[in-house]
């Protein structure tokens, strides 16, 4: 669970509303959603030390203004600078607590963990505790993830439901256009070629490009097209944070011609056209230089308009389920296994890039999975009796059932099959791409979606048929993630993530963008701390999967299912807690 507070305890009185804590699902399931979170349930004695690195009171009224008065200050990412996808709201119930009072019943207090909080003394009346990721409580059945309470030998300790709702500002999505107005010329023998690039500001002073608009070529008065963005990737859900547009005249070189720019706020844009959003372009080097300098012409607001969009969360919470495939390169550039220098050495003390990468990436996807089990599959090696090359090969050696139960099960079979087959070639990709789009293709009613994770070292030998692969299967419910492992270069994986130029096989252009790509060798962390570095991998490779999924259930206009009605147990003890 990614939370903005590394080390936070929430205490949540009984008989009324809880300690609230807002925690980011960052980009959708990219986010460090696998961090695990200690439920700890008390009876109502509560130790003198509050925990030193967020002070609290906690009583029946203090906890949610402490929390609400602090939920700007940590909204931003110290990690990545980047936003959340999303924020969730948990709901904690339990029922059949052990009774700790000789008189009366226990008055339950929840205390909340993050992974990684030091040991604190308390003075309470243990009941219990569970563990849990953001991600199961998100990917189980209507998000609600019920879980029996553990911690006291030889009791049964209750149980424990927790239920995700995700918060309405997160869904909204922003429609505008813009006009401008005797913008400066900046080509000699024409006119300019105006575009604008949005930027959303960050906590730390700084800026991220969230939009850019088409280019208008040979005007300066252009009048742009209609634009949609998330209302969450222009201003983080803070409608007073400053948003900066910069207004560039289009170079064919590349070198645009700065014009000016302008700052504005959602909250200002959200009033429409009127006076309040006609905007001065303002060069300030040339506002420097001359001294009757007004501005470099005037951008207007023409329209806007909000609107509330089904999100990934609605699809999950409805009954979508995400299928999981892995495939290996096992192609002779890796290396001999049995030697250090390889890439798929099996280090008794630690994992391989392979596997690492593997674990990041399955461990977040396997919480939005139902049964957990996953097809593992391999390419580029000779198969056992006959020396066969095969580049869609189980790895468990079962045609019939190339399932593995759960990350652990897909690693324990990449550590048989290294054993088993030899590595040979080519890097091959078309055929693995081919094997999920199949299944795909067979389930196109939003019930199902299919991620696939290759991970491979080296050039690509079949980029035509990957390609044609590629756009074919950008007409299903399918993504695929590329991790390139070693130092190899890796252009033709940069040219397959389509993020610049839509890829195109046979003249046919992907109907959506379904590839994103990450060199693995960016998230090797110097000094070691592979679970910081990791946490970062799956994050910037799962960061697509949610817009790619929408796109898809946009395009053929599928609707989420509805989720199925809360359950509310009678005599059950309830207090609403967001984590």
């Amino acid at each position: 669970m990614c939370s903005r507070f590394n080390n936070c305890e929430v205490a949540a009185s009984p008989g009324r509303t809880g300690g609230r804590l807002v925690s980011d699902l960052v980009s959708g399931v990219s986010g460090d959603s696998t961090r695990s979170v200690r439920t700890r349930l008390y009876g109502s004695r509560i130790g003198p030390e509050p925990p030193r690195d967020l002070v609290m009171e906690m009583m029946e009224g203090d906890v949610m203004d402490k929390l609400e008065d602090m939920s700007s200050v940590y909204d931003f990412d110290p990690i990545t600078g980047n936003i959340p996808a999303t924020k969730v709201e948990i709901t904690v119930s339990c029922r059949n607590l052990l009774d700790k009072d000789t008189f009366s019943k226990s008055d339950p207090l929840c205390v909340l963990y993050t992974q990684g909080v030091e040991t604190k003394q308390w003075r309470e009346d243990f009941l219990g505790q569970t563990f849990c990721t953001l991600g199961e409580i998100v990917g189980s059945p209507a998000s609600r993830l019920e879980k029996p309470l553990g911690g006291i030998p030889g009791k049964k300790c209750g149980t424990i439901v927790l239920s995700a709702e995700e918060l309405s500002n997160c869904r909204d999505s922003a429609t505008m256009q813009f006009c401008a107005n005797k913008l400066d010329k900046k080509d000699f023998f024409g006119k300019s070629d105006p575009f604008m690039v949005f930027y959303r500001s960050n906590e730390d002073g700084t800026f991220t490009i969230c939009h850019k608009t088409e280019v208008v070529k040979n005007t300066l008065n252009p009048v742009w097209q209609p634009f949609t963005i998330p209302v969450r990737a222009l201003c983080n859900g803070d409608y007073d944070r400053t948003i900066k547009v910069e207004v560039y005249d289009w170079d064919r070189d590349g070198s645009h011609d700065f014009i000016g720019d302008f700052t504005t706020s959602y909250r200002e844009l959200a009033r429409g056209q009127s006076q309040f959003n006609v905007y001065e372009v303002i060069n300030t080097k040339k506002k420097m230089k001359k001294k009757k300098y007004v501005h470099s012409g005037t951008v207007t607001l023409l329209s806007f308009s909000v609107e509330s969009e089904f999100t990934f969360l609605d699809y999950i919470k409805g009954g979508t389920q995400i299928n999981f495939t892995v495939a290996i390169d096992f192609t002779a550039s890796n290396g001999n296994p049995s030697q250090s220098t390889s890439l798929h050495y099996m280090n008794p003390y630690q994992l391989n890039a392979y596997a690492m990468a593997l674990k990041a990436v399955g461990e977040i996807i396997q919480d939005y999975d139902s049964d957990k089990m996953f097809p593992a599959l391999g390419f580029g090696a000779k198969l056992p009796p006959d020396g066969r090359v095969s580049h869609e090969f189980p790895l468990n050696g079962n045609m019939e059932n190339p399932y593995c139960n759960g990350i652990e099960g897909i690693l324990e079979a990449y550590h048989q099959s290294l054993k088993t087959v030899q590595l040979y070639g080519p890097t091959n990709f078309a055929p693995v791409v081919n094997h999920v789009a199949r299944y795909a293709a067979a389930v196109q009613d939003g019930s199902q979606y299919f991620v696939l994770l290759i991970i491979t070292d080296g050039v690509i030998s079949d980029m035509a048929q990957t390609k044609e692969a590629i756009v074919n299967g950008a007409k299903l419910p399918m993504s695929i993630i590329i991790v390139g492992v070693g130092q190899a270069e890796f252009d033709a994986m940069v040219e397959l993530d389509g993020d610049d130029i839509r890829i195109s096989s046979r003249g046919k252009l992907a109907e959506r963008d379904i590839v994103q790509f990450v060199p693995f060798r960016d998230y090797m962390d110097r000094t070691g701390n592979h679970v910081l570095s990791m946490a970062r991998l799956a994050k910037d490779v799962l960061a697509e999967i949610p817009d790619q999924f929408i796109s898809y259930m946009k395009s053929r206009g599928i609707k989420p299912n509805p989720a199925p009605p809360p359950y509310t147990p009678p005599g059950h003890t309830h207090h609403h807690t967001q984590i």
